[in-house]
């Protein structure tokens, strides 16, 4: 048994061929959604905590904090870290429902392959059936899969949105 650094890539070209088109749609979803993801971690562990000290120091730097005009700013510094912390957490809450969605696409397209096969051929052919099955089943399951990979992130994300807001909100407190 020799060891090949690349051979999973045979298996993806061997997933893609035998899901049919609706796996490279998943295919290009899933690059999409993980692009979002680690933008989103990367932004969390490097961007974000010098975003919300810049926030906290213009607001430590203010002379008063009791006023009218104050307490607005205090909202609007408050919304626009939230703002900014969610990015495009709506985005890949959008790719995570869609994959099981485009999963069942794939599932149909498979399923209506296998009655082409069965009005053309009849019943007598396993291996065409059988192929039609296969095409049915897996973008179905690369759909779920996707989906399910992409829903600890998202709970993880809205955690830290959520958290870091009230933070926040507990910091830019009236010192008047």
């Amino acid at each position: 048994m020799t060891f090949e650094p690349f051979a999973f890539l045979t298996d993806i070209q061997e997933l893609l061929e035998a899901g049919g088109p609706i796996v490279r749609v998943l295919l290009v979803i899933a690059i999409a959604l993980w692009a979002m993801i680690i933008e989103r971690w990367l932004f969390y562990r490097h961007s974000m905590p010098k975003l919300l000290a810049g926030i906290r120091t213009n607001w430590d730097a203010r002379a008063e904090h009791s006023s009218w005009y104050a307490q607005k700013l205090k909202r609007r510094f408050i919304a626009e870290a939230d703002r900014r912390l969610r990015g495009p957490l709506p985005m890949i809450r959008a790719f995570v429902a869609l994959c099981p969605l485009v999963g069942l696409l794939g599932t149909v397209t498979g399923m209506i392959q296998v009655f082409e096969v069965m009005a053309v051929l009849g019943t007598g052919n396993a291996r065409e059936m059988a192929s039609g099955v296969s095409a049915a089943t897996l973008p179905t399951l690369a759909g779920m899969v996707l989906a399910l990979s992409g829903m600890y992130p998202i709970v993880r994300f809205q955690h830290v949105v959520t958290s870091e807001t009230r933070h926040l909100r507990d910091h830019l407190v009236i010192k008047d």
